[in-house]
Order: C-alpha cells, then structure tokens, then sequence
C-alpha cells in the first residue's frame, strides 16, 4: 500500500492542540539528584579528550598447519555451499530467513537442492525487502489475545516517514518514534504554513515518498563509532541487551524502554570519565538517526545480541548526525543584513529561526529546571562546543532571611554557606554531559554579559521533556547543532507566547 498521511488520521485532529504542558516539580536526571541545586559553570574542553581509544581487538587463534582444513559453509559473504543432507527449509533457519525468501532471492521455483550448487543468502533487510518475515505467533491468554510488544504497526512506520520527511526540512518534532502526538501536529501545521504547495495533502504525501521513500534506510556500524561508544564496565547491566539475548534471560522480549529509564546512573559514576560517551551502540545509533531509542529497537527486532561491529540497523531516512564531523568550522555563520536571522522561544517548546519573515526550521526545547523563564528579547551570542561542566558543589539557592515574629527581636542573619569543594569537580565532555555536546552563550539586550544558561544540548533526548537537570534551555544534540550553523552571533532571540490565535482551521482530507 503507497504511503498516505491522510490514513493516519485527519490532520485537524493533528493540529488541535498546540500548548505543551509545563512541568512543575519533576524527577532529576539519573545521578544529579543533588547536583540540580549546586552552581555550575560551562567550560571549554580539550580536544584531546574527545572521542575514546578504540578496543584492540583480541588476536586470531593460532593456526595448526596440521590441522585438516574442514569443508567452508559459503565461498564468500552472502554465499552458502550447499552440504550433503541439507534442505531449504534448514537453510533457511540457519540465517534466520523463511523458505520464500531465499527462492525469491536465488530465482527458485521449486524446493530441490543439490550437493555442491551455492545458494546467495540476502541480508536481512534484503529479504524483508523481498517478503517479509510473517510476524510471530499471537500468545493467547485467556482473556484473549495479546499484540506482540515489539511489532511496529503500519501506522507507526508512516508517521515516521513524515517525520523523517519534516525532520530532513529542519521541522522536528522530536526523536522519530511513529507516534501522533500535539506537538508533531503543531510542527506540521505551521511546516504547510509556510509551503503553501504542500498544503494539500496529497501533495505533502508526494513529496513525503519522494524525499524519503519508505522513510527509512539502513546503518551498519563500523569499528570507528567506538571512539563514541563507552566500553561495558562492571556493574553496569543493559536490562534491553539481557533481555534480548535468550541465554542472559530466556523467554523474555527486548526491552522496548530507553536506557535512561532503566540505569540509575550514580553521581561517583558520572565524574569518573574522561568522556561521556554514549551508553550503548543502541544509544549512539539512535541519536546518529534522530531515533527514540525504544522506537529504534522495535524497529529492529530481529537484532537479539549485543549489537557489534558489521550489525545492520533499519533506521530512519534523515541526514545523520555525524558526531565524528560535528565541529567543522564555522560553527556559527556571518550575520547577512541583507537577509537577517531571528530567532523564537515559543511556548515554551519550541525553537523557532526565521530568515526574513519565513520560518526556516522548528525544533522542540525544554527548561532544564523548574521555573526557568524568559521575557522580552535576548541575544544568542558565541558557541562553545565540547563544553564541560565544572562545580564546588556550592548551593545555587541562597537561604532566605526569616522575618521577625511579632514583637519578636529580628533573627541573626543566616550565614551563606561557602563551596563544599576546595577546587573544581568536573563532568567531562561528550554526548552524555548533561549539557550535550555544544553550548551557546545568551545575554539579555540590555546587557552584553552571558547570562548563566544558555541553549545547549542533552544526554537525554527521550526524556528531556520529562527530567530535570543541569544548564538552561535544552535541545537534542543533533538540533543543538543544527541551531548553531543557522544563528549568527547577535542574533536576537524572542520570547513568545502563541495564544488562541494559534487555533487552525480544519484542513480538507481528500479521499485515497
């Protein structure tokens, strides 16, 4: 079936709602339940403490030259030698293929094999590509059925598409994860807002499929993303790695919950690094594709180890965020007065950046602390990337002076208490530090001194919606990035509130 946004639901009922709630009082991120209320300071880092020395990988077994050498099962990769007493039907099972799939691929029209011929074994999305692998066995309860938890539903799969397809325009709506939520519709509705081309649906369906396909491709992870990738450490348990591997823990699905949600990272852990790299290849290739994590699991499945080197991802068609390449210089572009930039905090939620009077990109935000707000007009000044964080563990809050009681003498004054540390504590760089990977510097536009937060990235991009932290105003790592290469230094930065004028009329849904 071609893909169509218009089967996803009507798009009035995508744009129906635009505020996003604020949170109140919310959880901290993992290991800063203490480190929210103390005084930190943004520090540029070496850049030799970018990036981790690659593992030296183990050397091959010794050969015996007496050895006899034994028959090989494929004459080269994707190939198989077909043995004595095999069937398609165990040859099959041996790759993880059904029977359709490997005639389909090697022009089969028949179940017989002979000794000796050599069959061609597709990857497997190769051979998703050609049938696909019909979906498990529904486990009957006896309340009835129940869904598999990692299927992928035909709606999910086009929702990403179209967030792929916006994603690829500098609209986000968030990490792709298939989901219609209030904020996805929002992104959309003012992405047609300003093309007036594609406001019709069927001809955003068109360009949809023309720039993305299906919405997604496919990843191999190589040796290199290692230097991004922190090693396995004693006591630290991937609970979706376990899950997913049937000798760890059998019976049980891969976990769908991203890891943030299922390590509690300790404070003792977390200074310890020279780099905060990514957790997981699953981290580091969901954040590559600007994937939520849970999404990207379910989107591969069928991966049920430890993904290592020469694992293939199905992944979403976006432009990957290339961290190895991410600091080419400039980082900021000139000011054009001939066509200036502005930028937007809107709502609360999103970042806005206008060339002229058009809109040119959309990315979601969030306040790292409770209660963090802005007014009037302020200046996006110079980016700093790798930041590092440093503290003496000082309290941010100072205490408050009670007042006297009625007829009461006035209380002695509260003293202010100093730094806990007598020199610096640092979080190292690296897409984990909790300000991510790069930092830009704000002032009010009265004051050219940078105030003490600023816009900066996350090591969360599942959940910076939801926890709290450390910095300021917060985006993905990857639309932190994108952020940068479009605002000039001087670029005056709004804050705005959309009101009920925001409500759009319902769009017209044509008939597929």
């Amino acid at each position: 079936m071609p893909f169509s946004l218009t089967r996803l639901v009507p798009l009035s009922a995508l744009i129906c709602v635009f505020g996003l709630s604020v949170h109140g009082q919310v959880p901290a991120e993992p290991g800063l339940e203490k480190a929210v209320g103390w005084i930190w300071r943004v520090e540029p880092s070496d850049t030799r403490s970018w990036g981790l020395p690659l593992p030296v990988p183990p050397p091959p077994p010794p050969v015996d030259p007496s050895a006899t050498p034994t028959p090989s099962a494929g004459t080269q990769a994707g190939e198989y030698v077909i043995q004595r007493g095999d069937a398609l039907i165990r040859i099959a099972k041996k790759f993880d293929l059904t029977v359709e799939q490997l005639k389909l691929y090697n022009g089969l029209t028949n179940n017989i094999i002979r000794a000796g011929d050599t069959l061609k074994i597709p990857t497997r999305i190769e051979a998703e590509r050609l049938a696909p692998t019909p979906p498990p066995p529904v486990v009957r309860h006896r309340g009835g059925e129940k869904a598999d938890p990692l299927a992928v539903a035909p709606q999910e799969l086009q929702t990403a598409a179209v967030q792929a397809f916006l994603d690829r325009q500098q609209f986000s709506s968030g990490p792709i994860d298939g989901k219609i939520k209030p904020e996805f519709g929002k992104v959309l509705y003012l992405f047609q807002s300003t093309r007036q081309e594609l406001a019709d649906p069927g001809a955003l369906d068109e360009k949809v499929r023309e720039t993305v396909g299906d919405g997604f491709t496919t990843y191999t992870l190589t040796a290199e993303d290692y230097r991004f990738i922190a090693p396995p450490t004693a006591g630290r348990v991937d609970a979706g790695e376990a899950a997913a591997d049937p000798q760890a823990s059998p019976g049980k699905a891969a976990s769908t919950k991203p890891v943030a949600e299922r390590a509690r990272q300790s404070y003792e852990n977390l200074i310890k690094p020279t780099m905060l790299a990514y957790n997981t290849p699953w981290e580091f290739v969901a954040e590559r594709f600007h994937c939520d994590e849970a999404f990207l699991r379910k989107l591969n499945a069928q991966i049920r180890t430890v993904p290592t080197v020469g694992t293939e991802f199905r992944v979403p068609n976006v432009v990957p965020f290339a961290i190895e390449d991410a600091f080419s210089a400039p980082l900021q572009p000139m000011a054009d007065s001939k066509n200036p930039v502005t930028a937007a905090v809107l709502d609360l939620a999103f970042l806005q950046v206008f060339r002229g009077d058009t809109l040119v990109a959309m990315m979601p935000l969030s306040m790292a602390r409770p209660g963090l707000r802005g007014r009037g007009s302020w200046v996006i000044l110079n980016a700093i990337p790798r930041p590092r964080l440093a503290t003496r563990q000082e309290d941010r809050e100072k205490p408050v002076r009670q007042a006297p009681m009625f007829g009461q003498p006035s209380p002695e004054p509260t003293a202010t208490p100093g730094p806990r540390l007598t020199a610096d504590q640092y979080l190292a760089p690296g897409p984990n530090n909790p300000v991510g990977i790069l930092w830009i510097n704000l002032a009010k536009s009265d004051d050219p001194t940078p105030l003490v937060y600023g816009l900066h990235g996350t090591s969360t991009p599942d959940q910076m919606q939801t926890l709290q932290s450390l910095g300021g105003i917060r985006l993905t790592n990857w639309d932190i990035l994108r952020a940068a290469r479009l605002l000039p230094p001087g670029t005056t930065l709004e804050w705005r509130q959309s009101g009920a004028a925001a409500a759009a009329p319902p769009a017209a849904v044509p008939a597929m």
